[in-house]
């Protein structure tokens, strides 16, 4: 590969939150919600079945469901710190599920937490560059992740006898996306000549749209793609082995938390769902993290989850009742320790951070 390129002065990222917007995508999220939990999930089974069954689940499996919830919230610190070269486990915990909190939690508040992870990361002593390089790759590997597993859940329903061959055209286009973007990157990577033919031909693909929207017309993609080149570079080189294993773990312990409460609503004693139908249907629900309706996939990723399990011949109820667990044990828990840990950072590094800096991002 090519030798590191010097890195520019990098501009902490400005979280701007336009109200109008936030309410716009807080309304329309609220009835997708409404929609997904009152007429979706109820049509393929029954709430009172499923709190029902949730409540013949001895107190074992509740032990175990929250053994699993730990090892997740544990594993969930990994991202920052291997991405970012001197960043503590304890602050890679603080400044992920900070972020978690504020980007689930808050209509459109996924520009915020990117701010919020700035601020952060900088104010442990990460460089303003290596800060930026370190945020771009775990939001990128994230969504490798997501696009890379549903291929791996379409190949368990396979494995397993059951119709892994009707989410066949899923798996394709995921695997069609995934290696489309990470073709890119490595090229992007590889060589700063190919990263700027690269940005002037996409700033080609934009010239026709540029004559109707008015925002284009100053779009400029080469030295944007070049200074994300150099930002990205060394995570990428030299820490993606370390990366996909921390981002693959937050996949796992999320997916373990909804094997053990479908085992311990079945019953650990019982046949019960497949490990790999299991796998299936959560690796390929996932995807439904790429709708941007809702925050952190709520509803969108349950109800497509729900569906696959029934199809796959789980019961009905145990369906529901396992994605409802799975949705409480993983989304509330970190939602609190993402506030308490925008709270503890605020009351030490954060009020000495915001002073000292002669520019802040916009809340």
């Amino acid at each position: 590969m090519a030798a590191h390129p010097s890195s520019p002065p990098v501009e902490p990222p400005r979280a701007t939150l336009d109200k109008r917007k936030s309410i716009i995508l807080a309304v329309v999220g609220l009835v997708f919600l409404v929609l997904i939990f009152w007429k979706v999930i109820p049509s393929i089974g029954s709430y009172a079945d499923a709190w029902a069954a949730i409540q013949d689940m001895g107190w074992i499996s509740a032990v175990v469901i929250v053994v699993a919830l730990l090892l997740y919230l544990a594993v969930y610190g990994l991202t920052f710190p291997a991405a970012a070269p001197g960043l503590t486990y304890w602050q890679g915990q603080q400044v992920n599920q900070a972020a978690f909190a504020i980007s689930n939690g808050v209509p459109g508040g996924g520009a915020v937490g990117l701010a919020v992870q700035y601020g952060m990361l900088t104010s442990h002593g990460i460089t303003a560059a290596a800060t930026t390089a370190a945020i771009a790759a775990v939001g990128l590997w994230s969504i490798f992740v997501t696009l890379g597993f549903p291929i791996l859940g379409v190949l368990a329903l396979s494995v397993s006898g059951e119709a892994g061959g009707a989410y066949l055209a899923i798996a394709l286009i995921g695997l069609a996306v995934l290696a489309a973007a990470v073709l890119i990157l490595v090229m992007v990577v590889r060589s700063e000549p190919l990263a700027k033919r690269l940005a002037e031909f996409g700033n080609k693909l934009l010239h026709p749209f540029a004559r109707r929207i008015k925002k284009l017309q100053t779009v400029d993609l080469v030295p944007s793609l070049l200074n994300f080149r150099n930002s990205i570079y060394s995570v990428v080189t030299k820490r993606s082995i370390r990366l996909t294993l921390a981002q693959s773990g937050i996949f796992f312990t999320q997916f373990l938390i909804l094997y053990v409460a479908l085992r311990g609503i079945e019953g650990w004693d019982s046949a019960g769902t497949a490990f790999l139908i299991a796998f299936g249907a959560f690796a390929i629900s996932q995807l439904g993290l790429m709708i941007p309706i809702t925050p952190g996939g709520v509803g969108t990723v349950d109800a497509f989850m729900i569906s696959i399990l029934v199809a796959s011949g789980t019961d009905n109820a145990t369906a529901v009742a396992a994605a409802l667990v799975w949705r409480a044990a993983s989304f509330v828990p970190q939602i609190i320790v993402g506030v308490l840990a925008l709270v503890s950072w605020y009351r030490t590094a954060g009020k000495a951070f915001a002073t000292t800096q002669p520019t802040t991002p916009e809340g």
